[in-house]
């Protein structure tokens, strides 16, 4: 399939709507049909404010990178990212063409 390959980065910590922001992302995409979603936490990193999160300063506990990863058709990936302009949500993302498969599916058989 080619498609779509959508990155986000929020803090761990980041709620919308009382819930955690990586899991609203990945319940939504869910809820808008895209085929699958993967979260994942960083060890370190910084970004547009320049403040570095790291797991080792207590100060910044909770606050590490989560990054939520999408591969979508581009239709699909047009409707997260209208839906996410509609929530107000404010976070950087990157969009990528990209292709996948599945290596000998059994389900083709």
């Amino acid at each position: 399939m080619k498609g779509t390959y959508l990155i986000f980065f929020v803090q761990e910590n980041r709620t919308h709507h009382g819930i955690l922001v990586y899991e609203w992302l990945l319940e939504q995409a869910r809820q808008l049909g895209l085929p699958g979603g993967t979260a994942f936490k960083a060890m370190a990193g910084f970004g547009r404010h320049g403040l570095i999160h790291a797991d080792h300063f207590i100060e910044l506990a909770g606050d590490l990178p989560v990054q939520v990863t999408f591969m979508a058709t581009d239709e699909e990936a047009e409707r997260l990212l209208a839906f996410l302009q509609a929530e107000g949500i404010s976070t950087f993302y990157v969009r990528m063409p990209a292709e996948c498969g599945v290596l000998n599916d059994p389900a083709r058989a």
